[in-house]
């Protein structure tokens, strides 16, 4: 079908704005990369560049032989963010379904009391006493799930708004005519069809997790063994922002000039959004379908 001018134009005007917006995100992501492959000196001496006059991998070698386990953080974040990913997808898949069925008493009530939690929370104080004392999940994994497992209201309402839009209630009352139960009628009927938004709820929590480090800073007071990569770094990144202010530690110079204090910090930031970088290409088509179909309607 032939385009008319206005419309080419339009799209060539549109793609130019996305590629800035592209652009925009990628810029800083490979100057953070460049950065972390630079001379410390180098570094200081001529600013951040694209086109490092001396690289080096010292950053990345001071991280991991710096007397702190990496890996074991690393595998800990893996394990946190697949668990967690997995509980809260289904706690949150199997609501949303519910809150879509018209027939469901209280509907409208269970509704609103989800969209409340977006406006209003316990904070941070009630919070921590009630996990501290109650559940008892100081200095455990389940510090690390636990707080992030409660769902995310606004997960919830955009799969709700997905099953309402985008699952037919005709297969969901054939399903049910045919004499599959509730459950099987949402495990084989309705969750293969909302597979797109599924992905990109699962995203949205994966990168919650991952780059959880709130959690581990308050509830993890003695168990660092239980440290997530994100937990690792603030604390590696604390550790040198106290060495270059301290001023009453006799071996605080000689310290700090054998950190690159400056590259350190980029190659900190690439431990931390690699996975991320790596997965997401993977999911990008679901994730986009996901939130084109499954956006709040009203």
């Amino acid at each position: 079908m032939l385009k008319t001018k206005e419309e080419r134009a339009f799209q060539v005007f549109g793609n130019i704005v996305m590629m800035v917006f592209a652009l925009l995100a990628i810029i800083p992501i490979i100057l953070i990369i460049t950065s972390s492959l630079t001379d410390n000196d180098m570094l200081v001496k001529y600013g951040y560049t694209f086109f490092p006059k001396k690289w080096s991998v010292y950053a990345f070698t001071y991280v991991f032989q710096s007397g702190n386990n990496v890996l074991h953080c690393y595998l800990n974040s893996f394990f946190v963010t697949a668990v967690g990913t997995v509980i809260s997808l289904a706690i949150t898949t199997m609501l949303a379904y519910a809150l879509a069925r018209k027939g469901l008493p209280g509907r409208n009530v269970m509704t609103f009391l989800v969209f409340f939690t977006m406006l209003f929370n316990g904070g941070l104080v009630p919070t921590y006493i009630n996990y501290t004392t109650v559940f008892n999940i100081k200095n455990t994994y389940w510090a690390l799930l636990i707080p992030s497992l409660l769902m995310n209201a606004f997960n919830v309402l955009l799969m709700k708004s997905y099953f309402v839009t985008s699952v037919p209630d005709e297969i969901l009352e054939a399903a049910s005519i045919d004499g599959a139960s509730e459950f099987k009628t949402f495990y084989k009927v309705a969750l293969p069809l909302a597979q797109p938004i599924v992905a990109t709820i699962a995203l949205f929590n994966g990168i919650a997790y991952w780059n959880d480090w709130m959690n581990g800073y308050v509830y993890l007071t003695d168990s660092t063994d239980l440290y997530t990569i994100q937990n690792l770094l603030n604390r590696m990144i604390q550790n040198i922002q106290y060495l270059s202010n301290s001023t009453s530690l006799s071996n605080a110079n000689s310290g700090l000039a054998s950190i690159p204090s400056v590259s350190v910090r980029m190659s900190l930031a690439v431990l931390g959004i690699l996975p991320i970088i790596i997965i997401y290409p993977l999911i990008q088509n679901n994730f986009v379908k996901g939130i084109t179909l499954g956006g709040v309607k009203g």
